[in-house]
């Protein structure tokens, strides 16, 4: 219990550090990505109107009739290419990446490489 109580207290000071760094704005939203062991989350966030502008989720309805698991590569890449596409929907091109303490590797990465891909700007 109380591992499990460090470990998270470690990837939220993670979290609060980078943070700092990453604001969203109007102009630049921020593309925060959550994941867990069977499904992978990403939403763009404008900071200063404190409001989400779209997001996915590949434990959704229309992402489950294209991915049947969703905790893996696969999924993570299908997931960053359907937000690039509801966000030039939307009019937004540029983004600023927000990993939320994860490291920059595996689904994180299929993500973020599958949302360039399809034309976001980091």
């Amino acid at each position: 219990m109380r591992t499990e109580f460090l470990k998270m207290a470690r990837q939220e000071r993670r979290i609060r550090r980078v943070r700092k760094k990453v604001d969203g704005s109007p102009a630049r939203p921020r593309l925060a990505v959550s994941r867990s062991n069977t499904g992978i989350y990403a939403q763009i966030i404008d900071d200063v109107a404190r409001r989400t502008l779209c997001g996915v989720s590949s434990r959704s309805k229309e992402m489950r009739e294209q991915v049947t698991y969703g905790g893996n590569v696969k999924a993570a890449a299908v997931v960053g290419k359907a937000l690039a596409e509801k966000a030039r929907a939307l009019g937004i091109e540029q983004v600023c990446f927000d990993r939320r303490g994860r490291k920059y590797h595996g689904r994180i990465k299929a993500l973020a490489d599958a949302a360039r891909e399809a034309g976001l700007k980091f």
